[in-house]
């Protein structure tokens, strides 16, 4: 419903695929926002809420949107849960534990249950990081579950490539969403010093 789910959703409609997506009750506001711009694109919407730290709930939202899309092509996991800690010793169990069910847990859940419904021809796509190459110091769990999911896609693409499913993973920069726009100005700046071109990346820009 926002940041790069968002923006990958709208271009799929305008690709001309229907979309399912998944999101926090919370943030309905932000989905119909979303459904209605698909739709806008004459391609069928379905909105699936729910907390993907559930292996019940994965379950759930992959039967719902392979019944309601009659099928399902192209897995695509973006969400993720990110948190910054200046100090491990303000990490706490309950926040490393939620980041790893959100970004490693929830993805292999959805890619397990979504396996039964994907046919040659289809795609898995993972969304890591920077920080799975070049590990922020204030962002020690959030940076293991993505040096995780690079790992896990390397090992899935090898394990599912004679099905004729293709597996890979974007790794995003400085992406401007919800998770950077909470980082402080200090890390902002120190960030923003390292990147060439010198400005924030769009959600649009790793959609297209």
């Amino acid at each position: 419903d926002s940041g790069i789910g968002r923006a990958a959703a709208i271009a799929y409609a305008r690709e001309g695929a229907d979309v399912a997506i998944n999101y926090l009750s919370a943030e309905k506001d932000d989905a119909e926002e979303v459904r209605k711009l698909i739709e806008a694109e004459d391609r069928k919407a379905v909105l699936i809420p729910g907390d993907i730290s559930s292996e019940d709930f994965c379950k759930t939202l992959i039967e719902k949107a392979a019944d309601e899309l009659d099928g399902l092509d192209i897995l695509c996991l973006v969400a993720g849960k990110q948190v910054a800690q200046k100090d491990i010793a303000t990490l706490s169990t309950e926040q490393i534990v939620k980041t790893y069910e959100v970004n490693v847990f929830g993805m292999m859940w959805l890619v397990r249950e979504a396996m039964p419904y994907l046919k040659p021809g289809s795609c898995i796509i993972n969304t890591t990081s920077i920080q799975a190459y070049d590990p922020s110091e204030y962002l020690l769990d959030y940076a293991g579950t993505k040096a995780a999911i690079r790992a896990f896609t390397q090992g899935l693409a090898k394990q599912i490539a004679p099905k004729g499913i293709r597996v890979n993973a974007v790794a995003p920069g400085f992406i401007d969403t919800d998770m950077t726009q909470a980082m402080t100005d200090a890390a902002k700046e120190a960030t923003l010093a390292q990147i060439p071109l010198k400005r924030v990346g769009t959600p649009r820009d790793i959609a297209e």
